[in-house]
């Protein structure tokens, strides 16, 4: 498929990255650059050598991301203005969270996931709103709510981790280590992913329909919370006791929510394709995006995904070879991921060699949503296996 000239034209006229970026951007990387020095010289006695290589690489992606997409500044900015603020009420007392207001109904770990949660039910209910009654001021109100919903959910997880250290040193590890915390951080991912295409695209149509997604997340944690008492910060088991956890769990939820965002843009594919054939002039043909950017988004976000998923398949080999000593063991969580890999492989790979779209294109990507459910969640219930402390 050939480029159109006036596009590759508009391309080499595009100022380079470095001609783009403002006094704000150089601020931006020079905050970075001092809170990693801070964090360093503060806490690298208490660091191995992993650790250090892994934030001294985080500082580059920060601000790199920081760059490319400018809203993300004032995000990661409120985020640690907010998990800052709920340690310090903490001070050198886990108590605290019981007795001092701001912890109890803001910034405590629970109470800052609770508000997530909530936002985001109502963002998806707004979203839904603002599409049906066609008011641009009620679809602008969803998505500011989500953005709340994403710096109370991520700062929940911030003070999570400071309160597993506060609770008992020997506990402290980061937030991704069980169900209820890899939760949290799926819907962060599939929410954030969501609200860079939507700042992309200039569109927020889709947003109801990729929200239900993460509101089903947060119905499952709250009933998992409360029915198994979730939220209660326990010791790692020995196997998560590695610095791969690390990396190996967020890569592979970055993977998982692209997968989930781009099943959502094809439910709405499907409807809109629907609507063209069946009524032209009717709501799903005027109002939802156009089908050229549906399945642009769709595309992007399993190749962001797919590239994620890869990066962590290879991390979980490396992790299992020090853990277990073998890369591969067939284990049912690892051939199921490896199901998700090749799933998504033939995806992309007829999508480039034969150009395949459309609505068979739309429909592999929902069902490849439940393959990857199940290698997520359904292993952990009807499967055991070397990955049995994950299980439900």
């Amino acid at each position: 498929m050939s480029v159109p000239q006036e596009t590759i034209e508009s391309l080499l006229e595009r100022p380079s990255l470095f001609k783009r970026l403002t006094l704000q951007d150089w601020g931006w990387a020079a905050v970075v650059l001092a809170a990693t020095v801070f964090v360093f010289a503060k806490y690298s006695g208490a660091m191995d050598v992993y650790e250090i290589i892994i934030l001294t690489l985080t500082a580059p992606a920060l601000i790199a991301q920081g760059w490319y997409w400018k809203a993300f500044q004032p995000y990661s900015i409120a985020v640690a203005v907010c998990s800052l603020l709920g340690i310090w009420l903490y001070g050198d007392s886990y108590a605290n969270a019981e007795v001092v207001f701001g912890l109890k109904y803001l910034f405590s770990s629970q109470s800052a996931i609770m508000w997530m949660s909530a936002l985001f039910v109502l963002a998806t209910v707004t979203y839904f709103g603002g599409l049906f009654t066609n008011h641009a001021f009620t679809l602008k109100t969803a998505s500011a709510m989500t953005w709340v919903a994403l710096v109370m959910g991520f700062t929940g997880l911030m003070v999570r981790w400071f309160e597993s250290y506060l609770i008992d040193p020997d506990f402290g590890h980061i937030p991704v280590s069980n169900l209820y915390e890899v939760f949290i951080l799926f819907c962060l991912i599939t929410g954030l992913l969501y609200l860079y295409y939507e700042e992309r695209y200039k569109n927020r149509s889709l947003g109801g329909f990729v929200l239900l997604v993460i509101s089903a997340a947060v119905a499952f944690l709250l009933w998992y919370s409360f029915e198994r008492d979730a939220a209660k910060i326990l010791p790692l088991v020995p196997a998560l006791k590695s610095y791969w956890m690390k990396i190996h769990v967020p890569a592979n939820f970055v993977g998982y929510g692209a997968f989930a965002l781009a099943a959502m843009t094809s439910v709405v594919y499907l409807i809109r394709a629907r609507g063209e054939r069946n009524n032209p002039q009717g709501f799903a043909a005027t109002r939802l995006p156009s089908l050229a950017m549906i399945d642009d988004i769709t595309y992007k976000a399993i190749a962001l995904g797919f590239a994620f998923f890869t990066i962590a398949t290879i991390l979980g080999a490396m992790w299992a070879a020090e853990a277990w000593g073998g890369y591969w063991s067939w284990d049912p969580k690892e051939t199921w991921a490896l199901i998700v890999w090749l799933n998504y492989a033939a995806w992309l790979h007829l999508r480039f060699s034969k150009g395949w779209r459309g609505v068979p294109m739309a429909w592999w990507a929902i069902v490849g949503l439940f393959i990857t459910l199940f290698a997520f969640l359904g292993v952990n219930m009807f499967l055991s296996g070397l990955h049995s402390y994950g299980e439900l």
